[in-house]
């Protein structure tokens, strides 16, 4: 969908493939069971909660079972060139979440494998609840994989167990056996082998024709060690999106959830696998990841947005309920002038209203843009780096937003100060980022009435989109937004 900024850079699609690796691992097929039924017979993750038949979407969930192995690894380096070698072996048995197409001429082919996120102790689908919209426009599976024990079994966080799935319906995920996080990566590969040579059972018929593996946040750092360490020579996976990684990356002992290598680990430059870096204001200066930034080169993208956050007012409330018809672009733009600071009351309470930014406008162009590499050749655009002052703050215009890194119209025709930093409160609040509203004289002195906002917005809209980090899918929903604003006296 992004047309103009891939024009003249197209390379021929068999030149992504790297060369045969001497020490492929074979990974075994794993047991498949389901669609799942039983219990309250409904599925048990955060992820949406709208109807998706009304999107032309299934939803179904099955059961994966074997034996899993854990990998001993070598010295690790910053640069990300490690060995791991197969360690023990454990039964295990775990859940995968499949979203289809119901209309198998609707598939376009592509299956977006996500590593369900459990930074709150449950499973999440971090990146479909930020990205679905793009991937139901363009007819994406999307599967979800159990791939941590926390996500079955449950945490310490008493406000939270009961939605861990032994939990939640004891019935329905009893069977269900990890036998540690040591076991995440192999079971993680095993779901994808699912994909590939179960798809009649898993994809319900339609055949797929590539894997993008994905996880946001935890899962992030996890994908960072397994594109390390594993991508190259169980070759599942024809692309990674990796959004929100911080400077490190996971262990292989499985001792604990955030176990992190620390410093500022890279992805291999050898990969051979396409991989796009999504980044927010927020990862770069409090996860650090300012200290593993690398240079884009011929498999490898990094997109950092400006104005952004960790997670966000799009993720945390509208992102479960946007069907991507439902008007939510005009009501996420108000959250610019009435921001919110307890998305969740008495679980999620923020001192300072959160991140308003337009990360997932750009969140879906980077789903765009990696399965338009990984099926055409055509690499993402590069994008300019955030500028930073040091490695923990950021270079800032005279509206107190930063300079540099993708533009949005959020952050180029402002009617706010937009931040991943500056936030404190309850949970993650930390990394929810703040949204200052400008006052009734800011305004005025940069939009003296609606048409120049309106003209302003759309300009930069336009830049975006041209630029190939906003869709022209979006930029009609965001013009709408603007439109019926009251930015500069408008009707509302």
């Amino acid at each position: 969908m992004i047309v103009a900024a891939f024009a003249g850079s197209l390379l021929a699609a068999p030149a992504l493939q790297a060369a045969p690796v001497p020490d492929a691992l074979r990974v075994p097929v794993p047991g498949v069971e389901g669609p799942v039924t039983t219990g309250n017979g409904k599925i048990v993750v955060q992820s949406s909660n709208f109807d998706l038949a009304s999107v032309g979407y299934e939803q179904a969930e099955y059961f994966i079972s074997g034996t899993a192995t854990s990998y001993r690894s070598a010295p690790l380096s910053d640069d990300g060139k490690w060995t791991v070698t197969p360690d023990a072996t454990a039964p295990y048995k775990t859940r995968i979440v499949v979203y289809r197409p119901m209309d198998p001429k609707k598939f376009n082919g592509t299956v977006m494998v996500e590593w369900l996120n459990v930074s709150g102790e449950v499973d999440a689908g971090a990146n479909w609840t930020t990205a679905h919209v793009e991937q139901i426009r363009e007819g994406m599976a999307w599967v979800g994989v159990t791939a941590q024990r926390v996500g079955i079994v449950g945490g310490s966080n008493p406000l939270v167990a009961s939605q861990a799935l032994q939990h939640a319906d004891p019935v329905r995920y009893g069977s269900l056996v990890h036998p540690g996080d040591q076991f995440s990566y192999d079971i993680y590969s095993q779901a994808a082998r699912a994909v590939r040579a179960d798809a009649p059972t898993v994809l319900g018929g339609l055949a797929p024709r590539h894997l993008i593996a994905v996880g946001a946040s935890q899962s992030a750092f996890y994908l960072t060690s397994y594109a390390n360490s594993l991508a190259r020579r169980t070759r599942l996976f024809d692309g990674f999106l990796i959004p929100s990684r911080d400077g490190g990356a996971t262990l292989f002992d499985g001792s604990h959830a955030f176990s992190r290598l620390e410093g500022s680990v890279r992805i291999r430059r050898d990969l051979g696998i396409p991989v796009l870096v999504l980044t927010t204001e927020s990862d770069l200066a409090l996860l650090r990841y300012a200290d593993a930034r690398q240079r884009d080169s011929r498999f490898f993208r990094d997109w950092e947005v400006a104005g952004s956050s960790h997670y966000d007012t799009y993720s945390l409330s509208f992102g479960p309920k946007d069907d991507g018809r439902n008007g939510s672009d005009a009501s996420f733009f108000e959250t610019m002038i009435n921001p919110v600071t307890s998305p969740y009351p008495g679980i999620v309470d923020c001192t300072k209203p959160i991140n308003s930014g337009g990360q997932t406008y750009v969140a879906r162009a980077a789903v765009a843009a990696i399965d338009r590499w990984v099926v055409h050749g055509a690499p993402p655009p590069r994008a300019p780096r955030l500028v930073m002052r040091g490695s923990r703050a950021f270079v800032v215009d005279a509206h107190g937003n930063a300079v540099g890194g993708i533009r949005t119209p959020q952050v180029d025709a402002p009617i706010a100060t937009l931040s991943g930093l500056g936030q404190s409160g309850t949970s993650f609040c930390s990394l929810f980022g703040t949204t200052t509203p400008f006052d009734a004289g800011e305004l005025r002195s940069l939009y003296p009435n609606h048409a120049a906002f309106v003209k302003a917005w759309n300009a930069a809209t336009d830049r975006a989109v041209k630029a190939g980090f906003v869709l022209p899918a979006d930029a009609a929903g965001l013009e709408a937004a603007a439109a019926q604003s009251t930015v500069g006296g408008g009707s509302g």
